[in-house]
């Protein structure tokens, strides 16, 4: 095996033909001004455009000294589009660096801050992660984030910092701790803030897109902040409990105002006091019908994931890697 690295910068690519080439430059440049040992592993995330062919050639390109085996650029295929977190975790467990850098491949985390990154790691932090203080992007994106990121909180406590994703530089110790996780819904940033170790936060504006659209549609948003939330919070499970528990005090409560009433009017000779037994009934079921719905709908959640962590599948499947 080749020697290890000083630092792996791990990058998930899905659709990204357009970026490729300028990623691998501004990695080159700013890890090599700063005199650093590195490796830069592109993982495409089955891809169907020509991101996959377009790595092998950046790994052909970048030689690392006088052996034509080993580039500084490695990339992996996955045999389908799995995911960002998986193909993120793919990234990592790839790296064979003592520290290693998790970034988007769209260049919304600028490479040019991975020198500053390495130098608080080498001060001591084991973790450093960056906080976005801003975003240049659309506002109901920035709306959607803002709102996921303070429930996220609220949820799970201190488990997380607003702002924080998945750039961030992890010491060896800290990675190898992160990768020992076998949970099959990933969420990096909160598994990340879990393990603990001695973390620094490095805050940074992030800009927009170096080009195309941002693949991370709606609904794969969606997907992912419900794993995250369900991952390291029970709180709504806890939250059907207490408001089942209320809902049905009410009802005894109002049951018992009911059969009052009725008491009251047939014993005063009062029927226009009687309740219309039709209204109130459908009311209540109803009413009591959508709450059940809704906590089973919560449960279903719960159990799904359970489900699909006793299937035992792989997180992602590799079809293909470039010469190491």
């Amino acid at each position: 095996m080749p020697q290890s690295p000083e630092i792996s910068v791990c990058a998930p690519l899905f659709n990204e033909e357009a970026v490729v080439v300028e990623l691998c430059r501004r990695v080159r440049e700013a890890l090599g001004s700063a005199g650093l040992d590195w490796e830069l592993v592109l993982v495409d995330d089955g891809s169907r455009d020509r991101t996959w062919e377009l790595i092998r050639a950046e790994c052909a390109r970048e030689i690392k000294g006088s052996d034509p085996f080993i580039s500084r650029i490695r990339g992996v295929r996955l045999s389908r589009n799995f995911g960002l977190q998986p193909a993120a975790s793919c990234a990592l467990r790839s790296a064979r660096g003592r520290a290693v850098v998790l970034m988007d491949g769209d260049l919304q985390d600028p490479p040019e801050m991975i020198p500053e990154m390495v130098a608080r790691w080498k001060a001591g932090a084991e973790v450093v992660y960056t906080v976005k203080t801003g975003r240049d992007e659309p506002l109901l994106r920035r709306i959607c984030f803002a709102a996921f990121h303070a429930l996220f909180r609220r949820l799970a406590g201190e488990m997380m910092i607003p702002g924080a994703g998945l750039f961030s530089l992890m010491d060896r110790r800290a990675l190898d701790a992160l990768l020992s996780f076998g949970e099959r819904h990933r969420y990096l940033p909160g598994l990340r803030f879990w393990a603990g170790f001695r973390q620094e936060a490095l805050p940074f504006s992030r800009p927009a897109r170096a080009a195309g659209k941002p693949k991370q549609s709606l609904r794969r948003l969606t997907a992912l902040a419900f794993d995250g939330l369900l991952s390291f919070s029970k709180l709504p499970l806890r939250l059907a409990t207490v408001l089942g528990l209320v809902v049905s005090f009410l009802s005894f409560v109002a049951a018992l105002v009911f059969v009052g009433v009725k008491i009251y009017a047939v014993t005063h000779n009062r029927p226009e006091l009687s309740i219309p037994g039709w209204a109130s009934f459908m009311t209540a079921i109803s009413f009591f019908g959508g709450m059940q719905l809704l906590f089973l709908g919560i449960i279903g959640e719960y159990i799904g994931r359970i489900y699909d962590e006793v299937k035992g599948r792989p997180v992602y499947l590799v079809a293909e890697e470039t010469d190491r």
